[in-house]
């Protein structure tokens, strides 16, 4: 007889002590696969969704400034050389290396104009990609298409007592206000919004774009990296990353990895410790069984083999139920949990062999000591309890 058939026939003996071992160290791996699924589910998710709002790339005209004084009196900053960016260069933005990265891009041109009895800031814009970028914008009314309106923030409308349906002169022409948009607390609540052709008509900017803003998937690759494509793409453009979206969107999901990690930590601490009890129970009840493997001429390696073999079978059993209950769990929980009902579970081999793998470093460990423990029994004692 070898040392794995005693290690088979002893669980096989003692059944319901093997199970519950069984049992133990699976919940504790289970929960740990279905937290770390579901962080990484929920991590891609919630990383999708704060990619699509909002940018974190800006272009803008590339220009030269100078601060300008005379006789110790400050005339503030004169710009000149000024380039501005031309419509049919967006183009270019989609052909770099990370395009696949790009959520949306959604050109502006900005002027100033009479707005009523008043001045005011006219946005031009493709509401299409506006809208996929601000999904926190909401929309009394319709969206203007072109040559059929415009869209005024909150406090444009308030104070020109305009509601959807009026008509408003703006730069001498006259618009139908098609939609009013709900109050943001920025700056767009005092914006008049137009289609991007119509403002350019109306500016006298045909062709031209003012500023790009770019909603790029941080997951994807660096955002520094993007930022560099880009800027070789229009050289004649200025492109900077808005870094304080981007490192807040970076941080949350981390913190979020953390915590998963940390409750992780916990419930592996005491999956060892019911490891260790029960094989430590189950070493003291054995006590005269391995009285007589020494007897008979079993080394302290054999008996230590022999522990740690029912210890590894265990754990690799458990490892396997514990992965397979996990992804059930996380299967269940993700759709009350996940930020969209459309967010996919993360199937990945590598934690299928990280739960086998933790469980058996896991049994393995807690089980030492108990086998230490058996391997320096007294043979002679442990036979007089025969």
């Amino acid at each position: 007889m070898k040392l794995h058939n005693i290690s088979i026939n002893n669980l096989r003996r003692r059944r319901a002590k093997m199970l519950f071992l069984t049992v133990g160290l699976a919940v504790g791996i289970a929960t740990i696969v279905t937290l770390m699924t579901l962080t990484a589910s929920m991590s891609n998710d919630i990383g999708r969704k704060m990619d699509e709002f909002g940018a974190n790339i800006l272009i803008t005209p590339q220009s030269n400034d100078l601060s300008m004084s005379y006789g110790g009196i400050s005339l503030g900053r004169v710009t000149f050389d000024q380039r501005e960016i031309r419509q049919e260069d967006l183009a270019r933005i989609t052909a770099i290396k990370n395009s696949k990265n790009i959520l949306a891009v959604s050109p502006k041109v900005l002027g100033g104009v009479r707005f009523g009895d008043k001045d005011a800031l006219l946005v031009g814009v493709d509401f299409e990609s506006e809208l996929k970028m601000k999904q926190w914008w909401r929309v009394f009314g319709e969206v203007p298409k072109d040559g059929a309106g415009v869209l005024l923030g909150s406090s444009a409308a308030d104070t020109a007592h305009l509601t959807p349906g009026d008509t408003v002169t703006i730069a001498g022409h006259s618009f139908t206000v098609t939609g009013v948009l709900d109050q943001t607390g920025s700056q767009d609540d005092s914006l008049i919004f137009m289609p991007l052709a119509d403002a350019q008509k109306l500016l006298g900017k045909e062709g031209r774009i003012t500023l790009v803003e770019v909603a790029a998937l941080c997951s994807g690759c660096p955002i520094g990296d993007m930022v560099v494509q880009i800027a070789e793409k229009l050289p004649e453009a200025k492109v900077t990353a808005i870094q304080q979206v981007v490192e807040s969107r970076l941080k949350a999901l981390d913190h979020f990895r953390r915590f998963a990690y940390a409750v992780a930590g916990v419930v592996i601490f005491i999956g060892s410790l019911i490891v260790f009890v029960t094989m430590m129970g189950s070493v003291n009840e054995r006590t005269t069984e391995i009285g007589v493997f020494r007897a008979i001429g079993f080394r302290r390696s054999h008996i230590i083999r022999i522990i740690l073999l029912e210890a590894a079978l265990v754990s690799v059993l458990a490892g396997l139920v514990g992965y397979a209950a996990g992804m059930g769990g996380a299967t269940v929980a993700l759709p009350f949990m996940a930020e969209s009902k459309d967010a996919v579970l993360v199937w990945d081999s590598t934690v299928l062999a990280g739960s086998v793998l933790l469980s058996l470093v896991v049994g393995m460990l807690a089980s030492l000591y108990p086998a230490l423990h058996a391997s320096r029994m007294d043979p002679t004692e442990a036979l007089r309890a025969l």
